[in-house]
């Protein structure tokens, strides 16, 4: 017992003494509570240690005369008398005592000493030391339990680690000196927040620390690389992660703020609970205790005046622990105050955006704004620094600084590569935004951005002199006004491809110098798929539009550009195309493509595009092509596909169609071939594979002009003579049939340059095929058997280059 109250206080530190850092969530209140604590709890272990190395009670026997009670014979009347107990005093009403000795010995006085401790002495007087000590540990407990509670610690100790950082980060350093150099320079310092949900083409896009991006970006961008490392850069943005999830963590709930509160409800009522009591009981604390124990057949005494050693000292203790304990109520009186007289629930960054010029930085609400509120009353620059973390567009600055670091002019002319379209284009993929460096890539003829996140082209973009093509995909994309200038006098070609039609960023119909654009996206069924791309109307240049959708009739809009629009194809990926009316407005188209549309039959709307040269109906479901006649009255008609469809038979009148030069009929189901169709005399492209044909009817050779004939995947047996006074014929497709044998007249097709036989039963290859002079061992496609079992000359002849 005495070992464990000669503790020295230190060793009660660890209620009190958190981390360093959570020093920055106690305001002056909380701290002066805990030194009034430690003070509280310097008294009681000092009182603890007072009740165990000295004596507790000292205890005289008081003789009572007979026939006197214990109340006319006071202990206090005993001691002004000056009554020597050892000496009992001889009278006539003396008695003599019976067995029992005069004076006491010093183990019945230990005796008596300890009885009357446990009986006479009131239980405060006792315990007064003991009960500091335990209500200043629930003090103590009570101050610090919010930072120990499993709900609330984790998230204190996370916004702590994020303060840290914020606070000591180079990036808030940088942004924080750039606002005060601008102010001292007397540049206006104003930001925009960047709202996703603003239109694009009026968008302006502005640096985060003041001052348009435009024209700091590229002057800025050497001397950002010196202010700011990569690695302090790659930290930052670790840094902005962090704050944005532990923002939308923190906000969701009031758990810090509802503990807050009852820890502090908590201290309050017991605060007035131990004062209640303690000075209802101050006065027990008595310096004389009188005792009366029945033990007088033992010393001979009932009643004894005792001393309390302690009890003057502890008098002063207990006053000096109210007084303590009095101050500490006030503090959390003033808490109370302070919680309910200010919203503590919200908190406004006014302060910082005016001080720092960030004016995008947020407000924050619940725990969040709680813990804010908690740092100013500690210091008010912790929050004036972490603000910078909550602006959108200092992060954007932060990004783009990054961007440059890892994006040199070198790495990004080393990704230059030719398009199908033979521009010089630069593919960027899926980058945290658009690096400033592609600026001065002067040479680039083709941009290419897909998945790049908030994106904002800049007024730099007018050093792009060469820049002709643009593609997009699901890649949004704002635009300073200058910017969309430029691209409505450059821009040719324009790809976008997003998920949804309405994600299409609309400063795209805006672009007035386009010439052509290829649209990928699908209507949202909750507003129906005959939305309407309702700016098409001023795009005056227009001559190639692309539509890859899901919709369900003709949009409205294209007719809009009917008078210069010379290519319209649409895929609908199966959707059936139910109206197309307006298709007859676009008098002046000359290539229609309806691709996968799920049309049944040709549209007759087609048959009123008098300058129509080429049609494809690619995959639309078609079983009859009966209508084909009406081909007759599109007299430029020279190209027709209707590959990979159902049909089973060509009409004969196919024949009326005398204009034809192309015409795919492959991967259908077609039998037999009519020889009417051996009138179109100008073909000169015909692909008939993939099908059931057996037999080539005999009139071919009349087709002076044909050039290419692919009949390969049928079931052909023969080849017709007939073919071969096709003298003008380069391209012979007749792979995967039933040929047995290739007729010798092979080689009266001088221009042949490419034969496939692949597939069939040719038992051996005419010698004569050696002397058709265009044709080369690359452009012979036949199992190498065949080939190998030619004399040597003949395959000499072949390999020749």
């Amino acid at each position: 017992m005495f070992s464990i109250f000669m503790i020295p206080v230190t060793e009660f530190k660890h209620f009190t003494d958190q981390q360093p850092a959570f020093k920055v969530l106690k305001p002056w209140w909380d701290v002066l509570a805990e030194y009034i604590t430690v003070a509280m709890l310097m008294i009681g272990v000092f009182g603890c240690t007072l009740q165990v190395t000295q004596d507790k009670i000292i205890c005289l026997p008081n003789h009572v005369p007979r026939g006197a009670s214990l109340a006319d014979v006071t202990c206090e009347d005993f001691t002004k008398k000056k009554i020597n107990v050892s000496e009992p005093v001889e009278s006539s009403s003396s008695r003599e005592m019976n067995g029992v000795k005069n004076r006491l010995d010093i183990q019945q006085y230990n005796y008596i000493n300890q009885m009357c401790y446990e009986t006479a002495l009131h239980w405060y007087a006792k315990y007064f030391p003991y009960l500091v000590v335990i209500h200043t540990l629930i003090f103590m407990v009570c101050a610090s339990f919010w930072f120990k509670f499993p709900g609330t610690s984790s998230k204190i100790e996370h916004f702590i680690s994020i303060l840290s950082k914020c606070f000591d980060s180079p990036w808030t350093t940088r942004a924080i000196s750039e606002v005060g150099e601008n102010q001292e320079n007397g540049v206006p310092v104003k930001m925009n927040r960047r709202r996703k949900s603003s239109a694009p083409s009026e968008t302006t896009e502005l640096s985060p620390l003041g001052g348009s991006v435009s024209e700091k970006k590229v002057s800025e961008s050497s001397s950002s690389v010196s202010l700011l490392d990569k690695k302090e850069g790659e930290q930052a943005k670790a840094l902005f992660e962090k704050v944005k999830k532990f923002r939308l963590h923190v906000e969701k709930g009031d758990i810090l703020y509802t503990m807050y509160i009852r820890q502090t409800v908590l201290k309050v009522c017991k605060f007035l609970i131990i004062t209640v009591y303690n000075a209802v009981l101050v006065h027990n604390i008595s310096f004389i205790v009188p005792c009366t124990v029945q033990m007088e057949d033992m010393t001979g005494y009932d009643h004894f005046c005792c001393n309390h050693t302690k009890a003057h000292l502890f008098s002063k203790l207990a006053i000096c622990y109210i007084c303590f304990l009095g101050i500490y109520g006030m503090t959390c009186l003033y808490t109370l105050y302070w919680l309910f007289h200010r919203p503590l629930k919200e908190y406004s960054f006014a302060y910082a955006r005016k001080e720092t010029g960030i004016s995008d930085i947020p407000d924050v609400k619940n725990d969040f704004a709680f813990m804010l509120h908690l740092i100013d009353q500690y210091d008010s620059l912790y929050s004036k620094r972490f603000a910078v973390f909550l602006s959108e567009v200092s992060e954007f600055k932060l990004k783009q600084l990054n961007l440059n670091h890892e994006w040199t002019v070198d790495k990004l002319r080393q990704k230059l590569q030719k398009n199908v379209h033979n521009r010089l284009e630069l593919h960027l993929f899926m980058l945290s935004g658009l690096p400033d460096t592609i600026f001065e890539l002067t040479e680039v003829e083709s941009l290419k951005l897909e998945l790049l996140k908030d994106v904002t082209i800049p007024t730099s973009v007018t050093q792009l002199v060469n820049l002709q093509e643009l593609s997009l995909i699901n890649c949004p994309v704002k635009l300073s006004f200058t910017s969309l200038m430029f691209f409505r006098e450059q821009l040719k070609v324009m790809f976008v491809k997003f998920d949804e039609i309405r994600d299409i960023p609309v400063w795209i119909y805006n672009l007035r110098g386009l010439e052509e654009l290829y649209i990928s996206g699908l209507f949202n069924q909750e507003i129906g798929r005959v939305g309407t791309l309702e700016s098409l109307r001023d795009l005056k240049n227009l001559k190639v539009l692309t539509l890859h959708s899901n919709i369900s009739k003709l949009p409205p809009s294209v007719a809009d550009v009917a008078t210069h629009l010379q290519k319209l194809r649409i895929l609908n990926d199966g959707t059936k195309l139910v109206t197309l009316n307006n298709l007859k407005k676009l008098f002046s188209v000359q290539q229609v493509q309806l691709i996968n549309c799920n049309l049944g039959r040709i549209p007759h709307a087609v048959f009123s595009l008098v300058n129509l040269q080429e049609l494809d109906l690619k995959d639309n479901q078609l079983h009859s092509i009966e209508e084909i006649i009406s081909f007759q009255h599109c007299r430029k008609l020279v190209c027709l596909k209707l590959w990979c469809n159902q049909i089973s038979s060509i009409p004969d009148h196919i024949r009326k169609l005398k204009t034809l030069e192309q015409l795919d009929l492959s991967h259908n189901r077609i039998e037999v071939l009519p020889t009417q169709l051996f009138q179109c005399t100008r073909l000169r492209d015909l692909d008939l594979s993939h099908n059931n044909i057996r037999v080539i009817p005999p009139g071919m050779g009349v087709l002076q002009s044909l050039q290419c004939l692919s009949i390969s995947h049928n079931s052909i047996e023969v080849l017709p003579n007939e073919l071969f006074f096709c003298k003008k014929l380069k391209t012979l497709k007749v792979g995967y049939n039933k040929l047995h044998h290739l007729p010798n007249r092979v080689s009266s097709l001088p221009l042949l340059s490419r034969l496939e036989l692949t597939g069939n039963q040719l038992e051996a290859l005419p010698l004569e095929i050696g002397n058709c002079q265009a044709l080369k061992r690359s452009g012979l496609m036949v199992e190498s058997t065949l080939y190998d079992a030619l004399p040597l000359e003949v395959r000499e002849k072949l390999e020749e280059e």
